[in-house]
């Protein structure tokens, strides 16, 4: 998979190589947001695949949403009284584990952080996409698909406050469109990121800004706006998702949305497992890993490298590997 080593500060491209098989059947401790949709779950076949290929035991917990932090802090401890060899941990809030990651490195347990961003040299490894890259990305990818003088009125719906991806996510995108003095942000609708919550802020926005004409949002947001934009008779609207998953995939082969941008799930879920395996057999490791963001419209799709970025559609996801 190319990436960037960004151990440095300064990101290199690079290709990530991971290990045949573990010395030893370690036991890891995987702790996520939540499972709510195949976004997580294709994390979640990264990891899965990568156990089994390492041939090490590992237990999958999720805590059920972004609102559910001190349920997070409770697995962490029960993680590290289980006596576990490495915890890899997709943060709700990396300011609030910060506490359970200096309790881990006192008693010696390695954490690798997947998916969503930390404070800086929080772990000893992590990896996770440059979000504001990556809210970019989907900018210069909607001024791409403007005409000349077209006038776009976008309402943001980036996802959980206080998460550090949503914010970040949106101040790329932002900083992208303001190239263009056509482009309007009219608001930000900050919200937890299940369909049901951003179809609420949706609807919302569609009363408070009858200009609006791009929804840009998380894929839940994108999930939502697609059905609430067709019921308001609004087919003038523009969808864009700022990251993948299965609904997006579908949604853009049908013409629903724009586009949306991938950070390769799968692989980051396989990844979190290698950075674990060679930080408990203090093998070298990139510290922190950065798959390369890209935006996926119609003319992308079909060379996109999709075993690293969806789970198999009849996947159904294992919360544990025994290591044979």
């Amino acid at each position: 998979m190319k990436i960037y080593d960004s151990s440095s500060g300064t990101p290199k491209a690079a290709e990530y190589q991971p290990l045949d098989k573990a010395q030893k059947p370690y036991n890891l401790c995987v702790l996520f947001p939540h499972m709510k949709d195949s976004f997580w779950v294709a994390v979640a076949y990264g990891i899965v695949k990568q156990a089994e290929t390492e041939n090490v035991n590992m237990n999958l917990y999720e805590a059920g949403g972004y609102e559910n932090l001190p349920k997070q802090l409770s697995q962490f401890d029960d993680c590290m009284a289980g006596g576990v060899d490495a915890i890899i941990v997709g943060a709700i809030s990396g300011a609030g584990l910060t506490k359970k990651f200096e309790e881990a490195k006192a008693k010696g347990i390695p954490v690798v952080g997947v998916t969503n961003p930390l404070p800086p040299n929080a772990l000893p490894a992590a990896n996770y996409v440059d979000f504001t890259a990556m809210g970019g990305v989907t900018g210069e990818g909607l001024l791409a698909q403007l005409k000349p003088g077209e006038k776009a009125n976008i309402v943001t719906f980036p996802g959980p406050a206080g998460s550090g991806w949503a914010e970040s996510f949106n101040d790329g995108f932002k900083k992208a469109v303001s190239k263009n003095p056509d482009v309007k942000i009219l608001g930000e609708k900050f919200g937890d990121s299940g369909v049901a919550v951003q179809l609420q802020l949706i609807q919302d926005a569609l009363q408070a800004y009858p200009s609006m004409n791009v929804i840009w949002g998380s894929a839940p947001t994108a999930e939502a706006a697609i059905g609430a934009v067709a019921e308001a008779g609004r087919s003038d609207i523009k969808i864009m998702s700022s990251y993948e998953n299965q609904a997006m995939l579908d949604a853009l082969n049908r013409g629903d949305i724009l586009a949306f941008a991938t950070q390769y799930p799968v692989g980051e879920g396989a990844m979190a497992i290698d950075q674990a395996v060679r930080l408990i057999e203090k093998k070298p490791v990139i510290s922190l890993v950065q798959p390369i963001a890209a935006v996926v419209d119609k003319t992308t799709v079909p060379k996109l490298q999709m075993d690293l970025v969806l789970a198999p559609s009849n996947w159904t996801p294992v919360y544990n590997v025994k290591a044979k």
